[in-house]
């Protein structure tokens, strides 16, 4: 088999394993190259309590951000209601908390992602000390760049934070890099570890809609979202499906 090859099969296992057959992957992020030769990210948001499940994706021009569905059941919103992708001319972010902003601001103050993100840490929700993960796609330079990173709890100190980015070279047409914040349920959850993941992206935006949306646990899931960006990154679409409102 050609590499390509290999790597569609990786991918479907990958989002059979980490998705479609695993009750709770937590938040999760998709980015990679659309079957047209276009870019695509996707992002979703899962919940086990009812403060996390009581959320909605909104869209705001090129701008994805979560709200509650009903305010007054929102005790804390710091870790629940953020933008999830925001854009910069040729930068498209994609991440699971409020680091979008911070990603976005120091980028547009001439930061790298890597220094950006080394003012963050995990999220401080002990005892599971979720990562943040995070991702830019950038076409600003001519050339297509992409970035993702983990920031984890330490293993010994879950006061300190591990960070973990990879750079990598354009995906192949139809296939992208993800990442996750567990690796399954459990009691503290798993943290996701290991490389970034290869998942299928073959299909349009509204098919990748469907198929990301049936693959997540139904009683978990909460929102998804995919935007579509054309091949030179001078504009975007997004498409959304929510649980809840």
């Amino acid at each position: 088999m050609s590499d390509s090859t290999d790597l569609q099969a990786e991918a479907e296992r990958n989002f059979a394993e980490r998705i479609a057959n695993n009750p709770y992957p937590g938040r999760g992020l998709v980015v990679g190259r659309a079957s047209d030769g276009g870019w695509l990210q996707i992002y979703w948001i899962m919940g086990r309590s009812a403060q996390s499940r009581n959320r909605r994706f909104v869209v705001e021009g090129s701008t994805l951000r979560t709200e509650p569905v009903d305010p007054a059941g929102i005790d804390d919103p710091s870790l629940i209601i953020y933008e999830a992708m925001l854009e910069r001319p040729g930068q498209f972010l994609v991440s699971n908390g409020d680091q979008t902003r911070t990603l976005h601001d120091g980028l547009a103050d001439g930061l790298s992602f890597e220094v950006v993100l080394a003012t963050r840490e995990r999220e401080p929700d002990a005892t599971n000390y979720t990562p943040r993960i995070s991702a830019l796609l950038d076409l600003s330079g001519g050339s297509a760049e992409l970035r993702l990173s983990v920031l984890r709890a330490n293993r010994t100190d879950p006061g300190e934070t591990d960070r973990f980015t990879s750079q990598f070279a354009p995906p192949p047409v139809g296939l992208g890099l993800g990442l996750t914040t567990y690796e399954g349920d459990g009691d503290p959850l798993p943290s996701f570890r290991g490389e970034p993941l290869w998942f299928g992206l073959g299909g349009s935006a509204e098919e990748l809609l469907d198929r990301y949306w049936s693959g997540l646990d139904e009683g978990n899931r909460v929102a998804l979202a995919v935007k579509r960006i054309d091949e030179r990154g001078q504009s975007s679409e997004l498409w959304v499906r929510n649980e809840h409102g």
